[in-house]
Order: C-alpha cells, then sequence, then structure tokens
C-alpha cells in the first residue's frame, strides 16, 4: 500500500471521527475492507497456486529446447492477474526473457510455452520461476512465489572421425589389424593345406574330408582397442591469447574420440583435471573404460560439465591414475603445452607396456619444439590448431 493511498486513509479517518457524516464512514469502511480482502485474497491464491516447468535436461548444440510451463490455481477463488517470470542465462536464451500474465479461474490450468537454444557447451542453471500477484485495484503490495531451479546440459560437439588410427597392443578383440601375432579365432579368414606343425585344433576336418587333403583353418588377425583419454583443462597450461578456444577445441577432441572408439564398439575412459560443479570438491571423478553408447553420454555429460580453471598439475594425474591401467591401454594425451616432464611421462606409461599417443590443441608457440620432441621419443603426435584441422579424421 502506498504512501499516498495511507495518508488518504488517514485523512478520512479523521474526517469521520470530526465529522461523524454516514456517507464518510462509509467511505473509511469500504476502503478499508477493500485494503483487507485484497491482502487476504492475493496472499490466500499466491498460496494456492501451483507451478512447474518441463524440458529436455540434456541437448546437444544448436538444438531448440521446448520449455512448457504448468502454472494451477488451487484455490476456489479466482486469480485476476498472475505475472509468470522465468530466468535463463544468455547462453542458452533464445529471447532476452520470459514474463507473461495471466488470469485463472478456480482450480483452472494454464499452459505457458518458450524456448530456450544450446548456443554453447555447458551446465546452466534454469530459473527460478517466480509467480507474482496482487488484489485488482493495487491497494497492497504484491504477493509473489519462487520454485526451484532446473539444469540443462548442452552436450560438447562431436565431430563424426571416420579414419582414426590409434595403436594398440591388447590381442583378441573386434578391430582388424595387420599384425598377425593376434589371431582371433572367431573371425574365419580362409583355409589352406596342412603345414607339418600346425595345431590339431586348427584343422577343418570337413574341408578335409571333401578334399582327401588335410585343411587347416586361417583366422583373420584383430585387437583390442582399450584407450583411456587424459584430457588436461588446467587453464595455466594453455597460452592466456585463445585460451578459451585451445581448452574447448580440447574438450571437442575428446568427445569425438570417445564417440568414435565406442562406435568400434570398443572401451573407453575418461580422465580430466577440470572442475565439475557437481562433485563436491569439484574435482572430476575419473571414468573408467567401458563400452557402449550409456557409458559414452556418461563421457560428454562430464565433458559438458568441465571448466577449465586452475586446477591441478596433469603431470602428477597421469602419474597417479596410469598406475591403474591395464597393460597395452592407449593412452591419448590431450593437451596444449608438453614439457619435458610430461614427455618423461610418457615415456615411463610406454616403459609399462602403454601406447601414450599426444594431441596438441590450440594456437601454443611451444608446439614446434614439441612436435620434435614426439619425433625423436617416436611418441605418435598429431597438431590441432582448430575445429578445420579435425577434417584431417573425417576422411
Amino acid at each position: 500500500m502506498g504512501d499516498a493511498f495511507t495518508a488518504f486513509l488517514l485523512v478520512l479517518a479523521v474526517l469521520a471521527i470530526l465529522t461523524r457524516e454516514t456517507f464518510v464512514v462509509a467511505m473509511l469502511y469500504l476502503f478499508v475492507g477493500a485494503v483487507l480482502l485484497g491482502r487476504w485474497w492475493s496472499a490466500d491464491i499466491i498460496k494456492r497456486v501451483a507451478f512447474s516447468r518441463k524440458f529436455d535436461h540434456k541437448v546437444f548444440p544448436g538444438e531448440i529446447v521446448p520449455v512448457q510451463v504448468e502454472i494451477t490455481n488451487h484455490s476456489w477463488l479466482p486469480a485476476v492477474w498472475l505475472r509468470v517470470q522465468d530466468f535463463f542465462p544468455l547462453e542458452i536464451a533464445d529471447l532476452r526473457s520470459f514474463h507473461q500474465v495471466i488470469s485463472l479461474g478456480p482450480h483452472e490450468t494454464s499452459i505457458l510455452n518458450y524456448n530456450l537454444k544450446a548456443q554453447k557447451r555447458g551446465y546452466y542453471s534454469v530459473g527460478p520461476l517466480n509467480v507474482t500477484s496482487g488484489d485488482l485495484l493495487g491497494l497492497n503490495s504484491d504477493k509473489s512465489s519462487e520454485g526451484p531451479s532446473d539444469h540443462l546440459t548442452v552436450y560438447p560437439r562431436v565431430v563424426p572421425f571416420s579414419d582414426v588410427r590409434l595403436p594398440s597392443r591388447s590381442p583378441m578383440g573386434s578391430l582388424r589389424t595387420r599384425q598377425p601375432v593376434f589371431e582371433d579365432p572367431t573371425r574365419l579368414a580362409g583355409k589352406r593345406d596342412y603345414r607339418p606343425g600346425d595345431s590339431l585344433r586348427r584343422i577343418d576336418w570337413k574341408a578335409s574330408a571333401s578334399t582327401a587333403r588335410l585343411q587347416t583353418k586361417i583366422f583373420e588377425p584383430s585387437i583390442s582397442l582399450e584407450t583411456m583419454l587424459f584430457l588436461n583443462l588446467n587453464a595455466e597450461d594453455y597460452p592466456l591469447r585463445g585460451r578459451y578456444e585451445g581448452t574447448e577445441l580440447a574438450i571437442v577432441v575428446a568427445a569425438s574420440l570417445a564417440n568414435w572408439v565406442v562406435a568400434q564398439r570398443q572401451a573407453v575412459g575418461l580422465i580430466t583435471n577440470a572442475v565439475d560443479p557437481l562433485t563436491v570438491d569439484n574435482q572430476s571423478i575419473p571414468l573408467p573404460m567401458r563400452k557402449g553408447r550409456p557409458h559414452l553420454m556418461r563421457i560428454l555429460e562430464l565433458l559438458a560439465r568441465a571448466r577449465a580453471l586452475e586446477t591441478s598439475s596433469f603431470q602428477a594425474m597421469i602419474n597417479q591414475q596410469r598406475v591403474h591401467l591395464n597393460w597395452g591401454t592407449t593412452l591419448v594425451i590431450i593437451t596444449s603445452n608438453a614439457g619435458q616432464s610430461l614427455f618423461d611421462e610418457l615415456i615411463q606409461s610406454r616403459r609399462s607396456g602403454m601406447i601414450p599417443v599426444l594431441i596438441l590443441c590450440g594456437e601454443n608457440p611451444e608446439n614446434r619444439k614439441a612436435m620434435q620432441m614426439s619425433k625423436l621419443f617416436h611418441i605418435p603426435v598429431s597438431e590441432f590448431r582448430s575445429e578445420k584441422d579435425l577434417d584431417l579424421w573425417r576422411k
């Protein structure tokens, strides 16, 4: 209730006392009753209004996200007016803001719709949803109710790789290889005549009977590509100029490689020193190597939430985590800065029976030196300065 109206009621009360006119007293009762009735009415409405928000909580970049807001008046009194407002960050805004004024009858429900746009990777808070009500004459201050916030996860962009060649030492898998030492008994490539020294288990007795010569089965070689992605998101390891672009490119590379490995029906895991807002200490929890699309989606969710800040040492993380990995695991190191200490870890990993692969992301003046060191130590290396360079693995 405004100061002017309060002063008006005081003047009206003084006049009623001094004049004792029936009209003045009636007007005083009328206005006081309107104030009390309006205050009770708006308070009752705001207590009995229920509202909720529905939308897809996990999307890919570029998708339009329809949001449905449901407002229900559970009171026997009509809601003369309700102002509905929802709040969201600019990174997912299709419009500047959402606000709408509606009226609801007793036990009536209204459905409001608006859109969000997943413009960039991230983990965003949507809300809180705010509903405000008041009396028709505006004699009382508005009453409002606030609902909980939801979250929208926007996955990182996934580039569809088709020509990635990651080395592996793990035998008995499902990927074809030119290393004849790893033969898969489930993949029959053909038959040949028996040679002294061939195992009796390889003899094809039916073919031998039909040709009257002993025939030996030939199996197709294969490997198992167990891949662990080590993603460096320590902001200090990326040049200040182009830091955001470099870290985002590293995330795209990690997401795309995980997608490719899963598409090959192989196991992939992710270990990163990024900040994760969903954990108690903001430290990302390592995801072990698993197969299948559900596991891929867990990796993409972690990459969507990942934040590049000043975190723990990347070299120390590799040293701590690689002891838990199997022999023959392919270590894909995704970073920007590759110094001597990192190469020491990669060499030690190779001595432990693993295969390190280095991927440099972003603009870094030290990349040329890192490329030379990789050739010196015979460590496979790839350099991507922008997303356009990823076309190398699309072919």
